[in-house]
């Protein structure tokens, strides 16, 4: 057989093994090796032979073993579409396709959407099992209609609360259980009137958002209120973080580092314009810190990375990013020509000055290194006695760059404030 197709995965419903078509019944009994949750492989029947290995905990700890087998007959059960959100995208990772066969079965998604009624497309699909719940939180749109993987028993009475809280009470939850087995069941309530503290650990849950008037809904485009941040004044205001964001111009994917986070705003910000964009913040003061792990979880992105210290040394070590922001310690010996030598071919850079001295670091960067400057003024209406006037902040200097595919390096210590 050599390394060609050896391993298979099997997706399997809670029908068993009368739900399996024959080329998925095929790999199954055909397989020297059968590995599985004890629930999957309890659903299929004993193959004389055959060596059955169900999953610890956690499954990562089988994989070295699985790999191990590379070039035997080794077939994998799963639950539902094993590359959706399943073992079989992990394994793809380690893997190659052209060893692998995929077999899937209906995903939890499919079905959730075809009990409802609800076209798929129509659907966002996520998962919240082993991650935070408060991911969900970009999700919640008016008329949105979510289809999430539980954690287990208790997700549906946590999302629920979670909703509450968000102004969402109005929206019904139905939760399914064990679809496509006997054992299939339904909870349906809203938000505002869900009572059972646990369910089937097995739930898949579908969500009809309805925000009530004065819910806090996350926009679409960047610039949210400053107020939505708790922060100590050390935040890039509204106005300047739209355009900073726009500067940086995220893409699917990538990785920012947020070197002097404050707030943690830009990051933050970046992480919501995909669900695939990562972000790494840096900073080294306690109560900021504080601040920045709760305003990532507060706002639907509780995965952004902290690295604790002061820019460059806290750099080091650091995943290459695709785009770097300094809102602060741009004054710092070291600090933009470390960033600018971690960026690759092709990264941007953006940075934002208030003083004298942080913008002069900006205007010779604008002439080494070339890219754009801009300064931006914002003034509010205020009270002045019994009428109105406007009253300006400070103005904020601007510099993005896009680094070259030809550039060299600039040493340490070439940077002048």
């Amino acid at each position: 057989m050599g390394t060609a197709r050896w391993l298979s995965i099997v997706g399997i419903g809670e029908d068993g093994w009368d739900g399996l078509s024959p080329a998925a019944r095929a790999s199954v009994e055909s397989a020297a090796i059968l590995y599985g949750g004890s629930r999957h492989l309890d659903l299929v029947p004993v193959v004389a032979g055959q060596e059955r290995l169900p999953w610890p905990s956690p499954m990562t700890d089988a994989f070295p073993g699985l790999m191990a087998r590379r070039g035997q007959r080794v077939c994998v059960l799963a639950s539902g579409d094993p590359s959706w959100y399943g073992v079989g995208a992990t394994l793809s990772r380690l893997v190659p396709a052209a060893e692998t066969t995929v077999i899937p079965s209906a995903s939890a998604f499919s079905l959730a959407a075809s009990r409802l009624g609800w076209p798929l497309q129509d659907c966002r699909c996520l998962t919240v099992h082993g991650r935070p719940l408060e991911q969900v939180v970009p999700h919640l749109q008016p008329n949105a209609k979510l289809l999430l993987l539980s954690w287990d028993g208790t997700t549906p009475a946590k999302l629920a609360a979670l909703l509450r809280a968000r102004g969402f009470g109005a929206s019904r939850l139905t939760v399914l259980e064990a679809m496509g087995g006997p054992r299939e069941s339904r909870l349906e309530a809203t938000a505002d009137a869900w009572s059972a503290e646990r369910v089937a650990d097995l739930n898949t849950i579908a969500l009809d958002c309805v925000p009530a008037p004065g819910a806090r809904i996350l926009p679409l485009a960047p610039g949210l209120p400053d107020d939505w941040f708790e922060h100590d004044g050390q935040i890039t205001k509204r106005e300047v973080r739209a355009v900073t964001l726009s500067f940086l111009a995220p893409r699917r994917g990538e990785l920012l580092w947020d070197v002097g986070a404050g707030s943690g705003s830009i990051g933050i910000e970046w992480m919501l314009s995909d669900p695939a964009n990562r972000a790494i913040a840096v900073e080294h003061h306690p109560e900021r810190i504080a601040r920045i792990l709760a305003n990532a979880a507060n706002l639907g992105v509780p995965g952004l990375q902290l690295a604790r210290g002061k820019a460059p040394a806290a750099l080091d070590g650091l995943e290459r990013p695709d785009a770097i922001f300094i809102g602060g310690g741009l004054t710092a010996d070291g600090v933009l020509a470390a960033c600018w030598n971690a960026l690759p071919p092709g990264g941007r850079i953006a940075a934002n000055a208030v003083t004298l001295e942080s913008e002069a670091v900006l205007f010779d960067a604008h002439k080494r290194l070339g890219g754009e400057l801009t300064q931006i003024s914002v003034a509010r209406a205020s009270a002045v006695g019994g009428f109105r006037g406007w009253r300006a902040a400070m103005p904020v200097t601007l510099w993005r760059a896009e680094k070259p595919y030809t550039e060299k390096p600039y040493a340490e210590g070439t940077w002048t404030a």
